[in-house]
């Protein structure tokens, strides 16, 4: 059986910029992506200084680690977004960039944006961590 996948925005809550405040996982298995980072194949940070290029690898990395466990953009059920900056134009840069993508489905369900002071990679500014209800 196929993960029922309920998004819901109470009346209670306010309006988002396109996630949802809950989503339900009726039935199915979940997987776990670990955070992707901007890095190429080889290990190599892209775009170094650049969002928008960090992103862009971000995105093709989270469909090819999706590919691999037969699901898509569609099935992630919880996103949580890590941009290395105070300034809430590049939050909202990473976020426009990413929900136009070829992943912005994933960005539907329950999501959290964060302005953090460092992560794991010199020159590293994106990271995206998503958990995936499983089709069958």
């Amino acid at each position: 059986m196929t993960a029922k996948i309920n998004r819901i925005n109470p009346d209670q809550l306010h309006e988002t910029p396109g996630y949802h405040h809950i989503t339900v996982v009726e039935t199915g298995r979940t997987a776990y992506l670990a955070g992707q980072c901007p890095l190429d194949q080889g290990g190599s940070l892209v775009g170094p200084g650049s969002l928008d290029k960090q992103v862009d690898q971000i995105v093709v990395n989270a469909l090819a680690a999706l590919a691999a466990v037969d699901a898509q953009a569609q099935h992630v059920v919880r996103s949580v977004i890590y941009v290395r900056s105070d300034d809430r134009e590049d939050l909202g840069l990473v976020w426009h960039r990413l929900t136009a993508s070829a992943l912005g489905p994933a960005f539907t369900s329950a999501s959290t944006l964060l302005g953090v002071a460092q992560l794991g990679f010199a020159g590293q500014l994106v990271e995206v961590d998503l958990t995936i209800a499983l089709p069958d």
